[in-house]
């Protein structure tokens, strides 16, 4: 099983691995793509006001500017460990005990603006970019990812569980594979779009299919071990599964 997380704008600083090599990140085919964007950033960062309105960031960010000039040379940490944003804080990784961070680093990937998509083992630096970002002199970002990511992530040989947000998703559809859709219920039974709460959900249960000795093999064994979790999912058929959390 791979499970499919977006990335967050918010990353941990620093890190205690050596500077970024683009060579040694899973799904090599993406090398290309990856090496043109760090470039892309790296030159932007030269005019502090590009960058700002290519980043959608404001002056009081230029602390993000500069960490795009440094990227060649930064220090990297784990994926896993370096997005801090609400889905990542829910998954909490660093609590996981050995094991459970054993089958956390084969299972899990990050959905990525600037790297397409990474092992929870790659090591990468503070970075920003992100999958709406539109850079000077380069096409979208959808149009540089998807004829090098969607078959990279089409050839996966195994159970997709992909809980990327829509932007992210965008960049390269994963065909067949399972979609996760939270809906809050009120106690009338009537339902709502869960917003930001969403990420939180998300991440519990990326934390659930990370560190689970089942491994669902098909969207219904899939359904059946996070009910078993005591999880109220529902499943209209095909690949979508939909959460029902309580209001509130």
């Amino acid at each position: 099983m791979l499970v499919l997380l977006p990335p967050s704008e918010t990353k941990a600083p620093g890190g205690d691995g050596a500077p970024l090599d683009l060579a040694a990140l899973s799904w090599p085919g993406l090398t290309d793509v990856r090496a043109r964007l760090v470039a892309a950033l790296v030159a932007l960062a030269g005019d502090p006001r590009a960058a700002r309105t290519a980043l959608d960031l404001s002056e009081a960010q230029d602390d993000e500017v500069t960490r795009n000039a440094a990227l060649p040379g930064a220090p990297t940490l784990p994926a896993l460990e370096r997005y801090t944003g609400v889905l990542h804080a829910a998954l909490d990784v660093r609590s996981l005990t050995r094991a459970q961070r054993a089958r956390a680093d084969r299972r899990l990937a990050v959905g990525s603006a600037l790297f397409g998509v990474v092992r929870g083992t790659d090591r990468i630096p503070a970075y920003r970019l992100s999958a709406g970002s539109a850079l000077p002199g380069l096409p979208p970002l959808r149009a540089l990812w998807r004829p090098v990511l969607g078959p990279a992530l089409a050839a996966v040989d195994e159970l997709v569980v992909d809980l990327r947000s829509g932007a992210y998703a965008a960049l390269a559809p994963v065909p067949g594979a399972v979609t996760l859709d939270v809906r809050s219920e009120r106690p009338d039974g009537t339902r709502t779009v869960v917003s930001h709460a969403n990420k939180a959900h998300k991440g519990r249960v990326a934390r659930l299919l990370a560190t689970t000795t089942g491994e669902p093999g098909d969207v219904v064994r899939l359904r059946t071990l996070l009910r078993r979790a005591g999880l109220h999912v529902e499943h209209d058929g095909g690949t979508a599964l939909t959460l029902v959390v309580p209001a509130g």
